[in-house]
C-alpha cells in the first residue's frame, strides 16, 4: 500500500525490520537501508536503471537480503512545493512497485537531499568521478534519515 502520510506509513510497518530509501534518477536509483531499530540510514548501492522489471527485481532482491519492512521513495517536488514530471514519474514507479510487493511504500520530500549529499561529498574532498558514483545512494540515505528522524520524533511525542 502507498502512503502519502508518514504516520500512516509507520503504522503499517512490521517491528524490527529495516527500511529502504530510494532516490530515483533518470539513469540510476540510489538505495539506502536502515538498521532494524530505525535509527541510522546507510548508503547501500546505486542501481543502474534498465527496464522497470529488471530494476524492481534488483530492489526486491535487496528487500529479501536485508529483511526490509518498508520502502520510502524521495518525492522530488519543485522548490515551491508543486509537483512536476519527476514527481509523476516517481508516483508511477511506486504504483508499479506496489503491484509486486505487499510492503508499505511511502514518500518523503527530497527537495534538498541531493544538494546536501553533494555538499557532504565536497566537504569530504571526494573526487568528481567518485561523487558521480555515489551521489545517488548518499542522497537516498539523506532521504531515509529524514524519515527515521521523523519516526523517532513521533515516537518521543507520544
Amino acid at each position: 500500500m502507498i502512503h502519502e502520510d508518514i504516520a500512516d506509513f509507520t503504522a503499517e510497518l512490521p517491528p524490527m525490520q529495516a527500511l529502504m530509501g530510494l532516490d530515483l534518477g533518470d539513469k540510476t536509483i540510489g538505495v539506502a537501508v536502515s538498521d532494524a531499530l530505525w535509527s541510522i540510514a546507510s548508503p547501500h548501492e546505486t542501481v543502474r536503471r534498465k527496464k522497470f522489471g529488471v530494476d524492481a527485481a534488483r530492489l526486491l532482491d535487496i528487500v529479501m537480503d536485508r529483511r526490509i519492512g518498508g520502502i520510502i521513495l524521495g518525492l522530488p517536488r519543485n522548490m515551491d512545493g508543486s509537483e512536476g514530471p519527476r514527481c509523476q514519474s516517481t508516483r508511477a514507479f511506486a504504483r508499479n512497485l506496489s503491484r509486486l510487493t505487499d510492503l508499505p511504500i511511502g514518500y518523503w520530500d527530497e527537495r534538498l537531499s541531493t544538494v546536501a549529499a553533494e555538499r557532504a561529498l565536497l566537504e569530504a574532498d571526494t573526487s568528481r568521478k567518485r561523487r558521480a558514483e555515489v551521489i545517488d545512494n548518499i542522497a537516498a540515505s539523506y532521504i531515509l534519515q529524514g524519515v527515521l528522524d521523523r519516526i523517532g520524533h513521533m515516537r518521543s511525542a507520544r
